[in-house]
């Protein structure tokens, strides 16, 4: 049986659901059929929308854009963990260690939290989305993967951004409240700096982060499908100058005995 092709990633359109800042995707037809024989679209927006990958300048200055990381980064043999998490649920180092199938050095990463099953304009999905820890970060970077890609609102748990105080936070001060009466004591004891995984993996470590992996069909789609196999991985981001992110559009490829793998090409 001939390889299988999933995309693992959400429609780009207008309205779509959007981590809590700045404008939406705005798209305007400025050319028609019935008037000019010919469409157009002209649209405005940042590149932080939907499925997408960060670059490093993102979150610090003076760091590499979105071209400068190498292209042997966006493709490869990988897999998709299954990490399934809900409120305020932390991507731990201990979740890594324990993915079944193993995480190799040199693997695309892709991991599933379930949390595309809730996929909307809503707090279940952002603000008490999950993300990854420092720790998580580092343990990416020490384990040299290629990749990451999260099935959730972001590379960092909502706790650990601006919606907090930190940054350029609170712009959820509702957040901390509801936080130290949850977990009795301020969010800061667990996420003292401001989006530490972003900086870990792509600063420090030099590995994209892919945000919002996950697919339009939900539970039992695409992203589901192939949670727990070995994969060919590709996404790949614009070649788009001092760009701190682009959108991605990601494709896994299997076969259904798991045994087929591209050639190195050596």
């Amino acid at each position: 049986m001939g390889v299988q092709i999933f995309d693992i990633t959400h429609t780009f359109e207008p309205f779509m659901p959007q981590w809590p800042s700045g404008c939406n995707l705005k798209m305007e037809v400025i050319r028609f059929h019935a008037n000019d024989n010919m469409y157009n679209i002209q649209w405005e927006g940042i590149m932080h929308r939907g499925t997408h990958m960060d670059a490093p300048l993102h979150v610090t200055e003076c760091t590499p854009d979105i071209t400068q990381y190498p292209l042997w980064r966006f493709f490869g043999t990988g897999v998709c963990i299954d990490v399934p998490k809900g409120k305020w649920g932390v991507i731990t180092p201990e979740d890594l260690e324990n993915a079944k199938p193993e995480i190799r050095e040199g693997d695309i990463v892709i991991v599933n939290t379930h949390q595309h099953h809730i996929w909307s304009d809503s707090d279940d999905y952002f603000a008490y989305g999950c993300g990854a820890n420092k720790e998580a970060a580092d343990w990416f970077v020490e384990k040299k993967v290629k990749m990451v890609g999260y099935g959730c609102q972001a590379n960092d748990h909502p706790i650990a951004t601006k919606l907090v105080d930190l940054g350029l936070g609170p712009t959820r001060p509702d957040l901390i409240d509801e936080y130290t009466e949850e977990y009795g004591h301020d969010p800061k004891v667990d996420f003292p700096l401001w989006e530490p995984a972003h900086k870990f993996l792509m600063v420090k470590g030099g590995i994209p982060g892919v945000e919002n992996i996950g697919d339009d069909e939900g539970e039992g789609g695409p992203l589901d499908r192939i949670t727990g196999k070995r994969c060919f991985f590709a996404s790949f981001p614009w070649r788009f100058k001092n760009g701190e992110g682009s959108g991605v559009r990601v494709l896994a490829i299997t076969d259904p005995d798991q045994s087929f793998r591209f050639e190195t090409g050596k």
